[in-house]
């Protein structure tokens, strides 16, 4: 494919059109809810902008997306937060707002329309992570991976699942398999990675489906089940990732 690359800092514009673009046709409605994105997901339009890239094909039109940011790390790897996604966001606002020098990269989105997957295109994204990372100096990349087949077993643990392994022994899940196929290794499971709450009606319309009594659902795109309580008129999902690290070398895959 003939894509270029596009940055953040090279067109701040494309902010402002890649929910449209390309992210609507990807995430669940319920993914745009997270309230810790709410609050701070404009540090990486302006922040962090050089760091956000976006995949153009040659009639200009996005088809991938991929969103990073740097932070202060000096604890082992394995006790990176349970709290993963949100917890990873905060901590990299936190390092900014407090001028403290950053010496990882974390990966937190990867959007590919789904015209152009199976062509390569989420290997190709990794990729442009690890150098850019490694461009900065850091050597390592982290990832608090959302497996992409784990919503067709809800009810399996993630603890389990990433123990799945297909008949060559790799990662069960394609995208924990893609990390992996490029030297990633899975660390841990963050069991909290983002916690999304809202009424019964919100969820009834982010789900596309009726949740007429209190319990355990299963809903499309969800990782796990979500809990709604209609007495309290609210429903939780707590979804768990997967924590993988790359090791980067002066060639990056």
């Amino acid at each position: 494919m003939n894509l270029r690359r596009v940055t953040y800092a090279e067109d701040p514009a494309l902010a402002g059109t890649l929910f449209e673009d390309v992210k609507q046709h990807v995430w669940p409605a319920f993914m745009f809810h997270d309230p810790v994105a709410g609050r701070l997901w404009h540090y990486l339009e302006h922040d962090f902008a050089e760091y956000q890239f976006v995949f153009k094909d040659e009639a200009n039109a996005s088809v991938a997306v991929g969103h990073m940011l740097p932070l202060r790390w000096d604890a082992p790897l394995d006790a990176l937060p349970d709290g993963g996604w949100d917890a990873i966001l905060i901590k990299a606002v936190d390092d900014l707002r407090a001028g403290r020098e950053p010496n990882i990269a974390t990966a937190i989105e990867a959007s590919i329309l789904p015209a152009y997957r199976g062509q390569g295109l989420s290997k190709r994204i990794i990729g442009e992570m690890r150098a850019l990372a490694l461009s900065k100096g850091f050597k390592t990349l982290v990832a608090p991976v959302r497996p992409s087949q784990k919503a067709l077993y809800p009810l399996i643990p993630m603890g389990r699942y990433v123990t799945w392994a297909n008949e060559a022994g790799e990662p069960f899940d394609p995208w924990l398999r893609t990390h992996w196929r490029l030297g990633a290794r899975i660390v841990k499971v963050a069991p909290r990675s983002m916690v999304i709450r809202g009424s019964v009606a919100e969820w009834e319309r982010w789900a596309g489906m009726a949740l007429p009594g209190a319990g355990v659902y299963a809903v499309p795109g969800a990782l796990v089940p979500i809990v709604v309580d209609h007495d309290q008129d609210c429903a939780e999902y707590i979804e768990p990732n997967v924590w993988m690290a790359h090791a980067l070398m002066d060639t990056v895959a």
